[in-house]
């Protein structure tokens, strides 16, 4: 069966009613999809969700993430323009549903999907769809149509799951939500996330041999900007310290974003409290 039948066939299954205008609302509220070239075989479609990264091959193509379920048909109709080939692989970046929504039309056009052991534990414990088949405990690496694609955990930060993909031929690296390039941080604390070993975790991701980023959200990037990123954690988890001493409560404020160069937002207004309970230990 071809990907975009099963597609149709999945989402056609979603149902009637309320449920059926529902999404239609909520499909012509966003703006499309967009695809970028980020070098002669590797695409990043933006938009609505995380980035995901689209490697054609003779053989297939391979995904890093998938956006929501919503964002499945979209994906396949922009995976159509550079490749005739089903999607054989999708590498999750870690749990979150910006990420993993579309996994499960997805696994059922028959699509293979690996995670990091941790990211999949959290999604059982979330009750989400689209479990993943395989998992990996360190690193994993798929070959495909000639070209080798690595994903490796490196450490806690985002979340205890998280997972950075390398495109060795292509000197591009996919750090999922470990690198947002132009926003403020979520650590996911009910996922195991930690301010105090995010950047540790970062100057290991750095020891890859890579020229280009594509991040969790935002625009593509350079290494450099990845190491600002990094030392921006840092100096963050510094002022938090100081900021947390005074009690969560008005924590946000004491911590100045804007000399960091850092808007909040409302996911990093949530980490406030498990942040200043790490700051604490």
């Amino acid at each position: 069966m071809s990907i975009q039948k099963a597609l149709v066939i999945r989402l056609s299954g979603i149902g009637l009613g309320l449920a059926g205008l529902w999404l239609v609302w909520s499909q012509a509220q966003r703006p499309p999809l967009t695809m970028e070239k980020v070098t002669d075989n590797l695409y990043v479609i933006i938009g609505n969700g995380g980035n995901v990264a689209a490697m054609p091959t003779p053989e297939g193509v391979l995904l890093v993430d998938d956006k929501f379920a919503a964002d499945a048909p979209e994906i396949l109709a922009k995976v159509k323009t550079i490749s005739d080939k089903p999607i054989r692989y999708i590498l999750n970046t870690h749990q979150h549903p910006d990420h993993t929504g579309g996994n499960e039309p997805m696994l059922a056009a028959s699509a293979e999907i690996i995670i990091h052991k941790n990211a999949r534990a959290n999604m059982v414990a979330g009750k989400m769809p689209g479990l993943p088949r395989i998992t990996f405990s360190d690193e994993t690496q798929v070959f495909l149509g000639g070209k080798e694609v690595l994903a490796k955990h490196v450490g806690r930060g985002h979340t205890n799951g998280d997972a950075v993909v390398y495109f060795p031929s292509e000197r591009v690296l996919h750090t999922g939500d470990l690198f947002v390039n132009g926003g403020a941080p979520f650590i996911d604390y009910s996922a195991g996330g930690s301010i105090v070993e995010w950047d540790k975790t970062l100057e290991r991701v750095l020891d890859f041999d890579f020229d280009t980023v594509i991040p969790g959200h935002g625009p593509v990037a350079k290494k450099a900007d990845l190491v600002k990123w990094r030392q921006t954690l840092a100096a963050l988890r510094a002022h938090a310290k100081s900021a947390c001493a005074g009690g969560a409560t008005d924590a946000l404020k004491r911590m100045n974003l804007d000399e960091l160069g850092m808007k909040p937002s409302p996911l990093f207004e949530r980490s406030i409290p498990g942040l200043c309970q790490e700051m604490a230990q």
